[in-house]
């Protein structure tokens, strides 16, 4: 398959700029986000099984998965994941299975090794995104989902300029802005048994959206339409 890589962020950059954020991570995202995270934890949680939580940062999303789930945490990050094994022994969080760095374009599991694979606000962040679905997709069971939290940048308007002006401040500090719905769009279209099953948006400000991708589901009734006719 073909990538569709663009040069705007690199690991290295990334992996420091998160590192920097560590410290105030949870200050400054989790109030902001608090209601999106529950969104993505109970799509995933309707499916059960074993969950992975690819870039799982300071681990803000944990506390959240019930006592019966099964969840592994990854992330590129060492000060990030550090607050996150933290968080996981000071609240005993036992559905927590597992927490490892690694980097999320090149997952050690499996091929069709989860149930679920949840990325909150981190493909956009990724150097190679396409890369990175590709790779939610190879260890994703078939019947089961990746769900997405994302940002989708606009396509005109006041907002839209505003997101290009802030393009290259935002890469410094570890994400893009720009970043249209039609890559994920065109990203589902060319992957073989990966379907479009929701995108709505989630607050701050509907600028981010609950994206929820399935894996050879049975029944294609389910589906909605192609990633291009979905509706918000």
């Amino acid at each position: 398959m073909t990538q569709v890589c663009d040069l705007q962020l690199d690991k290295d950059a990334i992996t420091r700029a998160y590192s920097r954020w560590a410290p105030v991570y949870d200050l400054v995202f989790g109030p902001v986000f608090e209601s999106s995270r529950r969104a993505a934890v109970a799509a995933a949680e309707r499916i059960g099984g074993l969950v992975l939580e690819a870039g799982v940062g300071t681990g803000l999303s944990l506390p959240e998965y019930a006592p019966n789930s099964r969840v592994i945490g990854v992330d590129i990050s060492e000060p990030m994941l550090r607050k996150a094994q933290k968080r996981v022994r000071t609240l005993g969080l036992r559905q927590i299975v597992g927490l490892a760095v690694m980097d999320i374009e090149h997952l050690s599991f499996p091929d069709a090794s989860v149930d679920v694979v949840v990325a909150q606000y981190v493909v956009t962040a990724a150097p190679n995104p396409e890369a990175t679905l590709d790779e939610f997709a190879r260890v994703l069971k078939p019947g089961g989902e990746i769900v997405l939290l994302s940002r989708i940048s606009a396509e005109a308007g006041l907002r839209r300029a505003l997101e290009q002006w802030f393009a290259p401040a935002a890469r410094r500090l570890g994400w893009r802005t720009d970043f249209a719905w039609e890559r994920y769009a065109r990203w589902a279209e060319r992957t073989p048994g990966i379907r479009l099953k929701q995108r709505r948006a989630v607050p701050p400000l509907g600028h981010f959206s609950l994206i929820r991708f399935a894996k050879n589901c049975v029944k294609a009734s389910d589906a909605i339409g192609s990633g291009a006719r979905a509706e918000i």
